[in-house]
């Protein structure tokens, strides 16, 4: 192909690259702007009635098609659907699905949206390229489909991580060299999914960005990590300003921690002070304790005779 997406042996394995004559001899595909689906954008577009179809692609019946079962992509904008719908309806399908076969099924591979925009705009077939896939692979291709062309929010995208890392037994650097990641991007997705469900959902519709999503998990109370989303909500606070709350955050709770221990340690001394013994404070919430140490009968009777008891 002429182009590389970066797909390595995912989605550009699946393409042929070239295909044989009769004498044995190869010829190459058409050199031009080529997507990673293997379909180049023009005149040779399969398109509903084409009869002239793209080397290694079929039309196949929209009846016999199901969904990828390991499609990470969850939401799907219904008003770029019906966007896509009408441009199919106009155009034609531009860049064929990408499916394996499955008995008298065709399960896809790639191209989930384009698949669920030509039912929309009532197309009976649409163009396939059919090809073998492994579980694996699927799940694979259908991850990096999305990531690449930027359809999946980050927590889908960190679920998608998740499964893949879960179901075929991968750790975080394996997932990261399969996804084409750094390990850091990975782990970093993966932390997302710490955060408390409220919000998670609101990353996932918009009200907050990954970046707010982030800066909260530099909180690590859960409660103040709801308190803080509250707050951003509330303020529309920047990814900056979150950041710098975070920060306040932080520095008051070592503040108060540093004050309590220095006043712990003021009444101790003063209380060692007047018993002439060793004394422990322990503070819990508004109450907590006094342990006051003794080592004979005569020294506990003289610790009473101090405090008038």
């Amino acid at each position: 192909m002429a182009q590389n997406y970066g797909l390595g042996r995912g989605l550009a394995s699946l393409i042929p690259q070239s295909r044989s004559t009769g004498q044995g001899k190869k010829i190459s595909e058409p050199k031009g702007d080529f997507n990673y689906f293997g379909a180049k954008p023009g005149a040779a577009d399969v398109a509903p009635g084409n009869s002239q179809a793209q080397t290694g692609v079929q039309e196949i019946e929209v009846v016999r098609i199901v969904p990828n079962p390991h499609q990470p992509r969850l939401r799907f904008d219904e008003e770029k659907l019906r966007e896509l719908a009408d441009s199919i309806k106009e155009h034609g399908v531009i860049q064929p699905l990408i499916a394996t076969k499955n008995g008298n099924q065709y399960e896809i591979i790639a191209g989930e949206r384009r698949f669920q925009a030509s039912k929309l705009a009532g197309l009976k077939t649409v163009p396939v390229i059919v090809r073998d896939a492994t579980e694996l692979q699927k799940l694979e291709l259908a991850i990096i489909e999305n990531i690449q062309r930027h359809d999946l929010n980050a927590i889908e995208e960190a679920k998608s991580y998740l499964r893949l890392a879960d179901e075929f037994d991968l750790n975080q650097d394996e997932v990261a060299r399969k996804m084409g990641k750094s390990r850091s991007v990975v782990a970093n997705k993966l932390r997302l999914l710490h955060l408390p469900v409220e919000i998670q959902k609101s990353l996932i519709e918009g009200k907050i960005t990954e970046g707010h999503a982030k800066a909260i998990l530099a909180i690590e109370n859960p409660e103040k990590q709801r308190a803080l989303f509250e707050m951003i909500l509330k303020n529309s606070l920047t990814v900056r300003q979150t950041e710098d709350k975070t920060k306040e955050i932080s520095v008051k709770k070592h503040t108060r921690h540093v004050v309590v221990d220095l006043e712990a340690k003021r009444i101790e001394d003063m209380l060692a002070g007047t018993l002439g013994t060793k004394v422990k404070l322990s503070k819990s919430g508004t109450g907590g304790k006094i342990v006051i140490d003794y080592y004979s009968q005569e020294e506990l009777d003289n610790i009473l005779s101090k405090v008038h008891i």
